[in-house]
Formats: C-alpha cells, structure tokens, sequence
C-alpha cells in the first residue's frame, strides 16, 4: 500500500487513529495491570522487530518510575532482553516457541502478560498467549490491522484499527505510557536537573 511521506498527512493519520480508538478498551487493560501489580504478581511484555523494544520500553518505564513513585516493587519481566536464552529456544526448540518456552519456567497464576503484535499473528506470541492462558495468567493482547488471532486469543485487547504497522506502534507506545502516568497516580516526570529547574 502507497502511503504519503508527507509529515502533515503522517499526523493527521496518527490524529484521526487515536480519536478512532474505544479509551474504555485501554482503561480496562490498565486497571487489568494494575491489579496485577497490587496484588503482587510480575507483568510480563514481549514483541518482535520494533514490538520487541515496546515490550522493553514498558519494563523499563514500569520498573522505574512505579517503583520509584509507590515505594511499591513493580516485578516487570522482559521475555525480549536476554539474547542468550532467545537464542538457545531458537536453537535448540524453535523460533516459534521463544516465548512460550521461557513462560512455561517463569510465569504463575495471576501474572500478567502483554503481548504485542501489530499484525496480531506472529506465531511466538500467539504461542505465548495460549501458554499464559492455559497457565492462568492474565493475557492482554495490543494488536493493529484486522487484530489477527491475538485479537481472538487474548483475554483482553486494545486493538488498533489501521493497516499502518507505523501507527499501530505509535499507539502501542502509547499505551505504555498511559499505564506508567495512571499507575503513578497522574503524576508527569522529568529528569532529575530539569525538576530541578523547574522547582526554581
């Protein structure tokens, strides 16, 4: 599909995708994460390509600032960022079972999982969301295009309703901070020398 590069018709595209999207379908999986996190249970992410680093991106905004800003542990859990175990799963099992094989070792019960896909059929993840939900887990499903079988699977969902992998992501991305400014109470950061000029 021809797209325009034109940065004005990029953001207007980007406009009209976020106005299009249900807020009751991402508050619902926000408060699905942040019973998880109240209740003590890990919040696991993963993706690939440039969902791989989403799935990072959380954890690392999670981790961080939540904790910081709770005084509360947020166990957020990566399933992307130790190249040695994807590598051995890829290896020795399958690419397709990268994720799933790492959950069957680490997740419980009640924890929740945040798979990311925009085309919502990557076999990995659609592996690792019928793993979590046979193990009990809580599985949420951040999907773009027609949603594919991870809008069927998972057991909540905000999907993206664009054939833009580009947009998609953009709204991904900004889900995850939506979660960190909710679950921080509303509260805005900045790094630590600009608080300080701030305060000033």
């Amino acid at each position: 599909m021809r797209v325009s590069t034109s940065s004005r018709d990029y953001l207007a595209k980007l406009k009209a995708t976020i106005d299009a999207v249900v807020p009751a379908e991402i508050d619902h999986c926000v408060e699905v994460i942040r019973q998880g996190w109240l209740n003590g249970r890990q919040i696991i992410t993963c993706g690939n390509g440039g969902s791989a680093v989403t799935a990072l991106h959380f954890i690392t905004d999670w981790s961080k600032m939540i904790s910081n800003h709770s005084g509360r542990p947020f166990r957020g859990r990566s399933l992307v960022d130790n190249i040695g175990m994807l590598t051995a799963y890829a290896n020795d099992v399958s690419y397709a079972d990268i994720f799933s094989e790492q959950l069957k070792h680490t997740a419980e019960p009640g924890d929740v999982l945040i798979a990311i896909s925009g085309s919502g059929n990557s076999e990995n993840i659609v592996r690792a969301v019928n793993v979590a939900n046979e193990m009990g887990c809580e599985t949420i499903g951040l999907c773009g295009f027609s949603g594919g079988k991870l809008r069927r699977l998972a057991k909540h969902v905000v999907w993206v309703d664009i054939d833009d992998m580009q947009i998609s992501e953009d709204l991904h991305a900004i889900f995850g901070h939506i979660v960190m400014q909710r679950l921080c109470g509303g509260i805005t950061f900045a790094e630590p020398r600009q608080r300080e000029a701030l305060a000033v």
